[in-house]
């Protein structure tokens, strides 16, 4: 397990790595990593090299909106409960405010700008459209990418697997059964599109 720890003022950022082997001893190494400036991150984004220099403290939220006019992910609570600011991260949804630019070296990060570019973004707005559901502009982002994560985890979700999975969107625009029925209705625009049939 590997925990990060932030101090803005002395720019330092400690990483307790806690090692568990079976019924041996276990080891507790810490290391402390001192910046007393910007570091170069180098990432894919959207199936494009670039790079950036920037504080190692700085959130990938922050580079994405500042350093790359990537908008669509949204800032928000800033502490992973709204998802605003989802994008996928080495192919998982992820919450951006989350991840220090330390971690993006080197990473894969696809906004939703870059997935809007994928059939699997038009079948969730295709099926949102069906159903009914509000996309106000601001949480879309969140509630997209969760409806990519759960689909792609299970193609045929249960109504109770909707509800789960939506827990980590903070959405005030659309209804719960709203999200539920485009859900529903994006699994069978998949289905359709992917195999010609709903089931």
């Amino acid at each position: 397990m590997i925990l990060y720890f932030f101090s803005k003022n002395v720019k330092k950022i400690c990483i307790f790595i806690y090692a568990l082997r079976g019924n041996e001893n276990s080891y507790c190494f810490f290391l402390i990593l001192n910046y007393n400036g910007a570091m170069t991150v180098g990432f894919i984004l959207n199936g494009e090299d670039v790079s950036v220099r920037v504080d190692a403290e700085v959130r990938l939220i922050d580079i994405l909106r500042k350093n790359f006019s990537m908008t669509g992910a949204k800032v928000g609570c800033l502490g992973g409960r709204c998802g605003a600011c989802a994008v996928i991260f080495n192919g998982v949804v992820t919450k951006s405010c989350l991840i220090p630019a330390f971690r993006v070296h080197g990473s894969e990060i696809v906004t939703i700008e870059g997935f809007s570019q994928n059939d699997e973004y038009q079948d969730i707005v295709q099926g949102f459209e069906k159903a009914g559901v509000e996309m106000c502009g601001y949480c879309d982002t969140g509630k997209i990418l969760a409806v990519e994560a759960l689909l792609s985890k299970k193609p045929r979700p249960s109504r109770y697997d909707v509800l789960v999975d939506f827990k980590g969107v903070k959405c005030r625009c659309t209804e719960p059964e709203s999200l539920v029925n485009g859900v529903f209705a994006t699994a069978d625009i998949r289905q359709r599109r992917r195999y010609g049939r709903s089931s």
